[in-house]
């Protein structure tokens, strides 16, 4: 099946913008940044899981679900746009979330996204240990609701599915012919690659004709353990689009810019952020685009990029997160 024939909720109408980074790219004297402002897409502050849950949602409402189940940590961007796309169309939202992280000032498990889904009506089911067994307390939540009479359907972390990532081979071609009204060749796109999939949905559909490189700056795992992740979504997304394999040397992850875990900010992060604000007056978070930012600044800063080299840094959102990290900004 072709990927525009897939059916789809539109929760973003427009193209989201491909803008240059003018003063930071003359900043770094390294190639011209361009950012892809998916932190602009809809569904309660903006973020990629949008482009994600337009194909989840619809194949949700085609199953006849009434709930959407999501998963993530205690600040995931996705349960926030899973619980605003529920309450768009009408149907429950309920979360397991997750406590990777102990010992956090208050406004951490209060504000930021955690605050956002209860205004949204989620319901937060129970909030998890670090490390449970994620899958068993779905499946456990997905029998009690259908005891309930409900209908749950339930969405991979981060939306990060083949049909999730058939958001993300829309928005390669969306970066495409954005890139060619504007008269660019796109070297690389980089992003912060978590759960997978929209590296994944990218690569499926770049590889195809040999096009721009991609890039993902891991915030959570290994280099080894994240590529084998997109790996497996990117060739499950080609197989729903009937096309080859994606061969194995197309997916590049960088681990170096983690800092201690997942949701842990580091102080390149922390300056990278500070950086975009302050030249770009753009947003980023702690626990995703700063990371990718503070490497794609490295990056330039060891020569990886050339300075005649175009890079679209895809911004993926997160700033909702943002009051929960005051205490170190």
């Amino acid at each position: 099946m072709k990927w525009d024939a897939i059916p789809k909720v539109c929760f973003t109408e427009h193209a989201t913008p491909l803008q240059p980074l003018t003063r930071l790219s003359a900043h770094l004297g390294g190639p011209m940044i361009f950012m892809k402002r998916d932190d602009l897409t809809s569904l309660a502050g903006g973020g990629n899981k949008a482009r994600k849950l337009e194909y989840l949602a619809a194949d949700a409402l085609a199953r006849g679900a009434d709930t959407l189940i999501a998963t993530g940590a205690t600040q995931s961007n996705h349960a926030r746009q899973t619980a605003a796309a529920a309450a768009q169309l009408g149907l429950g939202c309920a979360l397991l979330l997750e406590r990777r992280l102990e010992n956090q000032p208050v406004e951490y498990y209060r504000s930021g996204n955690a605050l956002l889904n209860r205004i949204l009506g989620a319901t937060l089911c129970k909030e998890l240990p670090a490390g449970a067994n994620i899958a068993a307390a779905v499946a456990q939540l997905e029998a009690q609701l259908r005891q309930q009479g409900r209908k749950p359907y339930v969405i991979a972390g981060g939306g990060s599915s083949p049909l999730g990532a058939i958001g993300y081979v829309a928005c390669a071609h969306e970066i495409n012919g954005q890139a060619s009204d504007q008269g660019i060749k796109v070297d690389c796109i980089v992003h912060a690659a978590g759960s997978g999939g929209t590296q994944a949905g990218l690569v499926a559909a770049l590889c195809r004709e040999k096009l721009t490189r991609v890039l993902g700056y891991s915030v959570r795992f290994d280099s080894n353990r994240m590529s084998e992740i997109v790996h497996g979504i990117a060739n499950q997304t080609a197989d729903l689009m009937d096309a080859p394999p994606v061969p194995g040397d197309w997916i590049e992850v960088d681990d170096k810019h983690i800092g201690d875990g997942y949701g842990i900010a580091t102080s390149e992060a922390l300056d990278a952020l500070r950086l975009l604000g302050r030249l770009e007056g753009i947003l980023l978070d702690p626990v995703y685009t700063a990371k990718a930012m503070a490497g794609l600044i490295a990056d330039i800063r060891s020569g990886r990029f050339s300075a005649r080299q175009n890079i679209v840094f895809l911004h993926t959102g997160g700033a909702a997160a943002l009051p929960a990290y005051a205490s170190c900004l």
